[in-house]
C-alpha cells in the first residue's frame, strides 16, 4: 500500500488504529507500534491513536486480557483509554488502519469525500502474510488467551512491516 501525504507538515505523521470497542486490537496495534517506533528512533516523526466505531467502551482501558499479553512482552499498556471514532479524525490522521471489514466500512461510511476515503486502508494491507481472503485482525475478545497471542503476533509482524515503509517515508 502506498503511504498518503501528510495533512500538515508541521506536526507528526498521524497514524489511528480502527477496530470495533477500542479494547483489544487496535490498543494492542497502537502500543506495538508505538513501540516500535521508539526502538527506530522515529517517534518524533510520527504519532499514533487508537478508536472503536463503538461507543459503549469510551473512557475504559484496554482489556485485561490484551493488557497481560501485551505486558508479558514487555510493552506499556498503562495509557490507554478507548474512545470513539468520528469523523473528525479524518483532519487528525493522516493514515486510518481498520481491524476488519466492518469496522472499514464503518470508517468509510464517515468519509466526507475522496480525500478521506484515500487515508482509510486495512491494517494488514501491511501484513506480508495477509490476502484478500485473510486480511483481518481477528476479534479476541470474548475468547481466551490464545486469541490475544494471536492477535499480537499478527500485529506485531505487520508493525514491522509498517515501520519498514515508514523508516523509506
Amino acid at each position: 500500500m502506498q503511504l498518503p501525504t501528510t495533512h500538515d507538515p508541521d506536526r507528526p505523521y498521524t497514524i489511528a488504529m480502527v477496530c470495533l470497542g477500542n479494547i483489544c486490537r487496535s490498543p494492542i496495534a497502537d502500543v506495538v507500534l508505538e513501540h516500535r517506533l521508539a526502538e527506530h528512533g522515529l517517534n518524533d516523526q510520527y504519532a499514533v491513536v487508537s478508536s472503536g466505531t463503538g461507543s459503549w467502551h469510551v473512557g475504559d482501558g484496554m482489556d485485561a486480557a490484551a493488557r497481560t499479553e501485551l505486558e508479558a512482552h514487555g510493552y506499556d499498556s498503562s495509557r490507554h483509554r478507548a474512545r470513539q471514532f468520528d469523523a473528525r479524525m479524518f483532519d487528525a490522521c493522516d493514515l486510518i488502519l481498520t481491524m476488519d471489514a466492518s469496522n472499514h466500512h464503518d470508517v468509510l461510511a464517515l468519509a466526507r469525500g475522496d480525500e478521506d476515503r484515500s487515508r482509510v486502508a486495512m491494517f494488514r494491507s501491511f501484513d506480508p502474510q495477509a490476502h484478500p481472503a485473510d486480511d483481518e485482525v481477528p476479534d479476541p475478545w470474548g475468547g481466551g488467551p490464545e486469541g490475544f497471542i494471536q492477535v499480537r503476533i499478527m500485529i506485531e509482524r505487520t508493525v514491522d512491516a509498517l515501520v519498514e515503509q515508514l523508516e523509506r517515508r
